[in-house]
């Protein structure tokens, strides 16, 4: 989700002092996890209000789903585009998108929503964790990463673990793919402010540099290897946005349903269909401002990561298949108008709330 720098952290720590969570499920998690080393660096949680910490809390979470939404989707899909918003408001579509993802290595395609903080822009962000902390014990890092990172071009991209460490829209998205295969290795990297030009040079890179490594290693697109992009779409209303307007079609009815349209129609002209460099662009140019590729144009938080991933992945399908991919809508759904699951009683909340003046819509796609 958007929110300034200190927004979400301030609802976050306000959200801590009055959740408690039984002390025998705690500890029986806080085993799960005792596998930590003592010499692995290994990244920890950042959200516990939004997102699962314990297995139980997910399980839960996955018992309170409607019915469709709880299936396994057919469907082996190599890309997905994904949302990062609490579970509360977005779980059912998380397992509804992640569970068409089937492989082993999944490289995580996120949003550096604090690259400001860091002066990052234009360039790729790794990390240099051995582990990341995950609701049935340590996720691991896939071993591409380090082989890659000593591949790429130095000035596409840095390694910086602050960044990573403070990123949410990664870790969102973990528990499901952990939930769906334990033994899931990911490779992560963020996206933040970054030109169309950069990411064409840097995602074509980023595809060569991965076919090799995969054809060395004898994998396949799809069933070895899998992209997950995270995104959430508009960011709508004029209250609790940083004092920020974000309603510019006002925060009636119609309004509301008129940022729901030009969501679908983004969805319709940019990311279903047979993908290509124009409309990847066309989806760049909705959501930044031409003047400034630093400044929303919609507010869509994943300006960067899904044009870059998308990029990426069509780059790499081409590579092993000759032929771009085709993306359809799994669904589009808002915290406004979709059935919310109850997560209190987990030890869980919301980060922000969910009403006229204040929503997040979600899209999830698959392609392949």
């Amino acid at each position: 989700m958007l929110f300034t720098p200190s927004a979400r952290f301030l609802k976050l720590a306000a959200l801590l002092s009055g959740v408690f969570v039984l002390t025998t499920s705690v500890q029986a998690d806080e085993d799960e996890s005792a596998d930590d080393s003592l010499n692995s660096k290994v990244r920890q949680l950042i959200d516990t209000i939004g997102f699962a910490q314990y297995s139980w809390q997910i399980d839960s979470i996955f018992a309170r789903m409607p019915a469709e939404d709880k299936q396994t989707a057919e469907d082996v899909y190599k890309t997905v585009i994904c949302p990062h918003d609490d579970y509360a408001y977005a779980a059912g579509l998380y397992n509804k998108t992640l569970s068409g993802i089937k492989a082993k290595t999944v490289i995580l395609i996120g949003v550096a929503h604090k690259a400001r903080n860091f002066g990052l822009e234009n360039k790729l962000v790794f990390d240099s964790f051995d582990a990341w902390r995950c609701v049935y014990g340590n996720i691991g890092i896939s071993p591409l990463r380090d082989e890659l990172i000593r591949m790429l071009p130095e000035n596409s991209y840095v390694v910086h673990d602050s960044m990573m460490q403070l990123e949410h829209s990664l870790e969102a998205v973990t528990p499901f793919l952990q939930k769906n295969n334990h033994s899931v290795e990911i490779l992560p990297i963020l996206v933040p402010y970054m030109t169309f030009e950069n990411m064409l040079e840097f995602s074509g890179k980023l595809a060569e540099q991965v076919q090799r490594l995969m054809q060395k290693a004898h994998l396949s697109f799809g069933k070895d290897v899998a992209i997950v992009i995270s995104n959430d779409a508009v960011h709508y209303g004029d209250v609790d946005w940083g004092g920020s307007d974000l309603a510019p079609f006002g925060t009636d009815s119609v309004g509301t349903e008129k940022a729901m349209q030009k969501d679908r129609d983004i969805i319709d002209q940019c990311l279903k269909g047979e993908g290509s460099a124009a409309r990847i662009r066309a989806f760049y140019n909705y959501t930044v401002k031409t003047e400034d590729f630093r400044a929303y144009n919609w507010v869509w938080c994943g300006r960067y990561s899904v044009p870059f991933g998308l990029l990426f992945a069509n780059e790499l399908n081409k590579l092993f298949n000759g032929s771009s991919l085709n993306g359809e809508l799994i669904e589009y759904r808002n915290s406004l108008r979709n059935s919310h699951i109850d997560v209190m009683d987990l030890g869980m909340g919301v980060t922000a709330p969910a009403n006229q003046r204040h929503w997040v819509a979600y899209v999830g796609m698959g392609y392949d």
